[in-house]
């Protein structure tokens, strides 16, 4: 906000009344404004909440922060891989539209996307409304300059700018430390997820001290994603109660159980500081679970990477005391890229620029709300044998999706009303249905032919 005021014959009385006005204003606007937390796992899997249905784990702090909120049914990631879902979480557009339709890796030849200079990140979005925004934990939208947290609008950064993390301890990947607070390279001691926890709670003191500014924190966790590393005392703890457990899926359910915990110290940290009451929190996950790590995705079909229900469909859940009605449940469908222009509306925001994303708030105030879209596409753009520098797609329409899940295999069609396991392809029988959805997704990626995903 411009505070300054017109030069006009004034009086000096007129002058400081008129400064002091302009002030409480600006106050006033930050004091309504909700701090935002969106919280972000990595490889969470739709059935790897108790509060989702799983019955070998326990995850009292995530059930609780839900629970107190809304849970979504029908939340979407944008992708089934990490970094496209991310750039369409943080921009709120299709990530192809921002030139990440795969995963950003370390060396160029296995790197399938660079963040566009002209994305609008939500934090620059935020910033008109005086948003104080950091990113704790995983960022994996790129590497170097320009295109790491604080080149992109973050005003704190404490984490990992790389993807995957070879080891939990360590914090390498490729023998590379891409631990960083801000721009310099750090290597701390401990955990992932602890040390993630630690510095989200470190931020939030901070905040608590300073004058009253909303702030926007991005708590990306690596877990549980590979390796499944949990603390040894976690694995114990679950392979104690859990009598007969495999031991790969006791694994992964210790890293997610330690995940909870630490979101569990971070929701506490809120409440201490006086911050929860007027704090949006937003948890959800990057993509569904990998099936190899022993992920359950519930009653869906396959898992990560795929396009299949089990790769897209994640648990998602949103919390605002007194704004969203506690036990509250819907089956809205959304994706990870609504959630930005839903904060942006809730803190007042008006974007300027255009969006894909659509605002959700009005469900979350216990509103009725018409489909967010006609259409919703998921896209994936890999290497390897398998890809080949290629893509998948999906295409939904209503009941109706069709999907190619290899870029060398046939276009698939089903109608998940009746066929939510997509057991019975229908693209032999229904031929209105598949050529017009056929049409609707090459018309999409002739749009994100024109954004180009390699770094210039």
């Amino acid at each position: 906000m411009n505070l300054s005021v017109p030069s006009v014959s004034w009086s000096r009385v007129e002058r400081t009344i008129a400064c002091l006005f302009l002030l409480a204003v600006s106050a006033n606007c930050r004091a309504d404004a909700p701090n935002i937390l969106i919280i972000l796992a990595d490889d969470l899997g739709y059935g790897d909440l108790s509060c989702y249905g799983a019955t070998d784990l326990q995850t009292p702090n995530i059930d609780q922060l839900i629970g107190d909120g809304m849970r979504f049914d029908e939340f979407y990631a944008n992708c089934p891989v990490c970094s496209p879902t991310r750039a369409a979480l943080l921009s709120g557009r299709y990530q192809d539209m921002v030139g990440v339709p795969g995963v950003i890796r370390t060396h160029p030849e296995n790197s399938w996307g660079y963040l566009t200079p002209g994305a609008h990140l939500l934090p620059e979005a935020l910033s008109v409304r005086g948003y104080d925004s950091a990113i704790v934990g995983k960022w994996h939208l790129g590497l170097e300059a320009p295109n790491r947290p604080l080149d992109r609008g973050f005003n704190h950064f404490h984490g990992f700018l790389g993807d995957m993390m070879d080891d939990y301890y360590n914090h390498r990947r490729h023998d590379i430390n891409y631990m960083r607070l801000g721009n310099e390279e750090i290597d701390p001691e401990g955990h992932a997820t602890d040390l993630f926890s630690d510095w989200a709670c470190d931020y939030l003191r901070k905040q608590a001290k300073k004058d009253r500014n909303p702030f926007f924190l991005y708590l990306a966790y690596n877990a549980p994603h590979t390796p499944i590393q949990p603390p040894d005392e976690w694995l114990a703890k679950v392979l104690e109660r859990e009598q007969g457990i495999d031991e790969k899926r006791a694994r992964l359910v210790a890293l997610i159980e330690h995940m909870d915990d630490g979101i569990g110290r971070v929701l506490t940290c809120l409440a201490e500081n006086g911050q929860a009451d007027n704090t949006i929190v937003v948890f959800t996950s990057d993509n569904g679970g990998h099936l190899h790590a022993g992920a359950n995705n519930g009653p869906l079909r396959d898992g990560k990477q795929s396009v299949y229900e089990g790769g897209i469909k994640v648990c998602a859940g949103i919390r605002w005391p007194e704004k969203i009605p506690a036990g509250s449940r819907t089956s809205l469908r959304a994706l990870s890229m609504d959630v930005y222009p839903t904060v942006c509306e809730a803190a007042g925001v008006r974007l300027a620029h255009r969006i894909d994303g659509q605002s959700f708030l009005p469900t979350l105030m216990g509103q009725e709300q018409p489909p967010l879209r006609d259409l919703w596409f998921w896209r994936r753009r890999e290497g390897g044998n398998a890809y080949g520098g290629k893509t998948i797609e999906a295409v939904r329409r209503g009941d109706w999706k069709l999907l190619q899940n290899s870029p060398f295999g046939p276009l698939e069609l089903y109608n998940l009303a009746d066929d939510p396991l997509e057991e019975h392809n229908l693209a032999q029988t229904q031929p209105k249905e598949f050529n017009e959805l056929a049409a609707a997704l090459r018309a999409e990626i002739q749009r994100y032919g024109t954004v180009p995903w390699q770094k210039p």
